[in-house]
Order: C-alpha cells, then structure tokens, then sequence
C-alpha cells in the first residue's frame, strides 16, 4: 500500500489546513480556536461522535467502519505550539507574536485530519477509529488529562498509536524502535544555604556560590562513573540563581535542571543518588541542600507486537529501506507515554527532511511528508481492522 491515489489528491487542501493552523498557534490547554477548527472538520467529514472539551480542550472524532462491529483503535496527533518568536520567514509563519509551531503539531494535527476525511468516506474497515487531539503536549500533560477524563473506556480503545515528524529523516522514511523510544523527563531544584558575608571577608561566609560550582561537578559524576554506561542518563543543571551585588557573597543560590533516563531502574536511581551527591556535597563546605524532586513525563515505551504491525504498516507506505525499525532512542519526552501506559500501541516519527531542528525559531512542518502520514494512518486503520 504505497501513497494512495485519494491522499495525493487531498495533500493540497491539508497542507491549506496545515498552514492555516501555523499561522494561528496557540499553547499548552489554550487552543480553543484550534479545538474549534479541528471539531468543525471532523463533522463537515461526517464523523459518527466528535466530542470536544476532554482533557480540557481536546477533541475526539469516532468513525465507525461499514464492515460492522469490531474493537476500536486510537490514533493521537498533539495541537499547541510552543512559546517562540518564529523567524522561518514562509508566507504562513506565525502571526501571533511570541507563539510558533516550532515542534511541527500543525502538521500532526493537518495529517491526522487528512486520515479522518479519507477513512469517513471509505470506511474499509470492520471495528471503529477514535481520532484524538490532544493539547498541552509541550509540558503540560495534556495526554494524561485526557486519560483522566476517561477517554479510554468512555470510546472503547484497545491499541493506540502516536507519530511525530523527525527533521534529519528524509521526507518518505520512518523511524521506530521496540521498548524505551524516548526517555523520562524529570526536574530538579537544589536550593544551597550558606552563609552570607561581604565579598571582602570571605572567611567570614559559608559560601553557597563555591559550594553550588562543587555540586554542579559532583552531579557529573552519578553519570560517568556511578552509572553503567550502556544504560542512558542525562543530568544538566540548567540554571543557577543567587546574589545581587558583586562585593556581596549570598546567603543561599538556587539551582534546577532536569533528569533524562530511558529506564524505570535509572530514574529511581538518579532521583536517590542527586538528592544524596547534593546533600553530601553541601555539607562537606559546611552548607546544606534542600533538593526537590519532580518526576515529568515517564518514558515513552512501544510495546512489541504493536511495533512490529507499525512497521508492516510503514514498510507498506515507503518501501522497507526506508523503515529503520531499531532506531537509536531518543532522550527528550513525549507525553503520549501516558497513553501507552494505559494502552499497547507503538509511537513513530515520520521523516520531515533536511529541516531546521524541533525547537528551532527558523523550523517549519515540511509539506512534502503530509501524504506519507496520512497514508500510515489509513494503513493502520484498514489493516488492523481488516474486514
């Protein structure tokens, strides 16, 4: 099942969504303009349930097949963007000052709609499709929200599956491995305090200032030499906060950063060892250290049999060669990890070209890759639920 003919017909008036949507970003749960133009689709399609306001603002079309009653699989595309001034410079970059689609949801959402319209007018399928838009992935958990309402056992999902663009994959690929595909995400903050004193008398102080720079380097040292290097753990401290004046030592100096581990053994060790290497460091420099601990997104696993329809199914779409199905894993998060704890599914990324990375100010959703997602979605509908 390679592009299908209807899709390449459609991928004009998708891409017009696509950039409809990127002009008009909008974050976290706030995306009721976007809600709005995703629901309003869904029933122009004739979707048999669209139901709005789960999750907050998140949206769930159900199309049922005309091959009679069957399970229901879930297909998730996220919708908010990101707090970016975009300098892309297209035609359609953001025209909301301070919010861009730098993350490429505006395609996720214009993809997953395109699947909708086509699997609403074909309905080849025995069973039903629930089409999930989902807001808030980018830190604000809105996949869980979601589950929280119910979504699962409120649509009858059995299997889910997620997809998100990849720049440095060529337009046409898929990347996807078994297990532990992205990594957990977690946030710490170590608040040190010492002693302040005048930046003239330093022996007058317990210094938080030193004592911090020796607890940024401690840290280093649960990854290179307290952890198996063949089991993946990053620890960054991202930002450092005390004093006011520059002949004043503090009292105290603030720092946080995050925690990125692919294995459920790794995080319980890293929360136990930084709190550990924090306290013990600060105590040696006769200061102390409150560490606060937030576990964030868990990681994202792809279960097994799952992955493996995913890739029959991309290997269908694109050719095998341009399927890698043990792909290196990723160590930034994704929210969709939720939904896979709660059900079996797989999560893949979809090429988007030799484009400007995620997160990038000058990055854009590479149109080109619309009717390789659409036709992955319509795949996975049609042969999971084969008649």
């Amino acid at each position: 099942m390679p592009i299908l003919n209807r899709v390449a017909e459609m991928q004009d008036d998708v891409a017009a969504w696509r950039r409809h949507l990127h002009e008009t970003p909008e974050l976290l749960y706030d995306v009721f303009q976007t809600s709005k133009f995703v629901a309003e689709k869904l029933r122009s399609f004739g979707c048999d349930i669209v139901e709005t306001g789960i999750g907050k603002t998140g949206v769930v079309g159900v199309i049922r097949g005309r091959h009679g009653d069957g399970p229901t699989i879930g297909f998730r595309a996220d919708m908010d963007a990101l707090p970016i001034m975009e300098t892309s410079g297209k035609p359609w970059a953001s025209k909301v000052p301070g919010k861009a689609h730098s993350c490429g949801h505006d395609g996720h959402t214009a993809m997953l709609l395109g699947a909708a319209q086509y699997l609403s007018e074909t309905r080849n399928f025995k069973g039903s499709v629930a089409v999930i838009f989902q807001p808030a992935e980018e830190g604000g958990a809105g996949a869980l929200a979601m589950l929280n309402d119910g979504m699962m056992d409120k649509f009858g999902i059995a299997e889910v599956y997620g997809m998100h663009n990849e720049p440095g994959i060529p337009v046409g690929n898929f990347a996807i491995r078994k297990g532990s595909v992205m990594a957990a995400a977690d946030s710490f903050e170590i608040k040190i305090t010492g002693r302040g004193s005048h930046a003239a008398a330093p022996h007058l102080s317990i210094d938080p200032v030193l004592t911090s720079a020796h607890v940024i380097i401690a840290l280093q040292s649960i990854v290179s030499r307290q952890m198996d290097p063949l089991k993946s753990l990053v620890v960054t401290v991202a930002t450092t906060h005390g004093g006011t004046a520059v002949n004043v030592i503090p009292g105290d100096v603030t720092l946080t950063g995050t925690v990125r581990t692919l294995l459920p053994e790794t995080r319980d060790f890293a929360q136990k060892r930084l709190t550990e290497v924090a306290q013990a460091t600060a105590q040696v420099h006769g200061a102390t250290a409150e560490v606060t601990y937030r576990r964030g997104y868990p990681v994202t696993f792809n279960h097994e049999n799952e992955t493996d329809f995913a890739v029959g199914v991309a290997s269908a779409v694109a050719g095998s060669n341009a399927v890698n199905s043990n792909a290196a894993p990723h160590m930034g998060a994704e929210d969709f990890s939720y939904m896979l704890e709660a059900r079996p599914g797989a999560f893949i990324f979809l090429g988007n070209g030799d484009t400007a990375g995620l997160h990038n100010a000058a990055y854009d959703f590479n149109d080109e890759a619309l009717p390789y997602g659409i036709s992955y979605w319509v795949g996975l509908a049609e042969k999971a639920l084969a008649a």
